[in-house]
Order: structure tokens, then C-alpha cells, then sequence
């Protein structure tokens, strides 16, 4: 019972969304209104006889040459770390990056639930997760997610550190750093 581009297309139509149906390319292509990316294209496509589905943002960004091209890898892998679904695809030929949502269906049909879970869920982790904090490692250099986890360690040293604990520790890092830069 393989997913067809038809159903998909209806689930679009339910949504409200326009696209464009390329049969000959197993695919859909749909766009969207973003505040962080320019130009939001959607591509789904149905693979391996409509029994795996690719959900794609193709030429996210283009980073071939980018002097920031690791911190940019490394941010992605990050990002991909602490979201579900979320995939990063590089092409190394032109730099393209993509950002997709890809699974196996097999035997089962799609719904329109998990269609919308995984349309939405990629609209929302490219355009308000992932693309800020991308733009400003480009921008940069810096990963402003970076305090974000540094919060996020110092909430579970809470939990595993005697009461008071915390606090010392957070004196005696500040004390190494400045120590660190006056040394400089």
C-alpha cells in the first residue's frame, strides 16, 4: 500500500497550499513564507515506489568556500543533536546545504497527520530554529546556540552537585578565564 503523489497532493489542497506536481520526478514542489529564509522551497518526493518519503528544503545555504564552513557543520550537527527528525545534507561539488526529513513508510499509507507533522515540523525547525542561528555563525564565526547549552549543563550540574556547588564552580571558571586573558 505505497503513498501516492495524488494523496499528497489532496493533503496539500486540505492545507490550502499551492504546488507544483512533477510526475517525473516522484515530487511535489510547495513553497512557503519564512522570516529567516529567502526563498523557502519544499520539495517531497516519494521514493523506492511510494514507500519512502523525502521532505527537503534544497539550497538552504551555500557554504563551498565559506570561512566559516566548519563552525557552520558543526552548528548543524548541534542543531541535529537536539531536534527529532531534523536531517543536514551537504553536496560538496557546489556547497549546497539542504535541510530534510526523510523515512521509510514501506507497507503503510501515509496519513495526513504524520504529513502535516512533518511538513510543519521542517517549516519550523529550518525557518525559526535553525536559519537564525545559521545566519549568525555566517555572519560571525560564533554559534550563539553555545550559551544555550552552556545553560543546559549548568542546569543538570545543579541537579548532580551539592547546594552551593554551582556557585564555585562559576567563580573559579570566571577567575581561569580572566587569568587566561590577562596572560594574553
Amino acid at each position: 500500500m505505497a503513498t501516492t503523489l495524488a494523496q499528497i497532493g489532496q493533503y496539500l489542497d486540505n492545507r490550502g497550499g499551492g504546488y507544483d506536481l512533477q510526475e517525473a520526478n516522484s515530487q511535489i514542489i510547495t513553497g512557503y513564507e519564512a522570516q529567516n529564509v529567502e526563498r523557502f522551497l519544499i520539495v517531497i518526493q516519494l521514493q523506492e515506489e511510494g514507500e519512502y518519503l523525502s521532505v527537503f528544503v534544497p539550497e538552504l545555504l551555500q557554504v563551498k568556500d565559506h570561512v566559516y564552513k566548519g563552525v557552520v557543520f558543526q552548528t548543524m550537527l548541534a542543531i541535529a543533536w537536539s531536534v527529532k527528525f531534523l536531517r543536514w545534507e551537504y553536496d560538496p561539488s557546489d556547497g549546497e546545504i539542504r535541510a530534510s526529513i526523510g523515512f521509510a513508510l514501506e507497507d503503510a499509507a501515509l496519513t495526513e497527520r504524520q504529513f502535516n507533522r512533518v511538513l510543519d515540523a521542517l517549516i519550523h525547525l529550518v525557518d525559526e530554529v535553525a536559519m537564525p542561528r545559521l545566519q549568525a555563525v555566517l555572519a560571525t564565526g560564533n554559534d550563539p546556540g553555545v550559551p544555550e547549552m552552556a545553560q543546559d549543563i549548568a542546569a543538570a550540574l545543579a541537579q548532580l552537585l551539592p547546594d552551593g556547588s554551582l556557585e564555585a564552580l562559576q567563580q573559579a571558571i570566571a577567575s581561569h578565564l580572566q587569568s587566561r586573558s590577562e596572560g594574553e
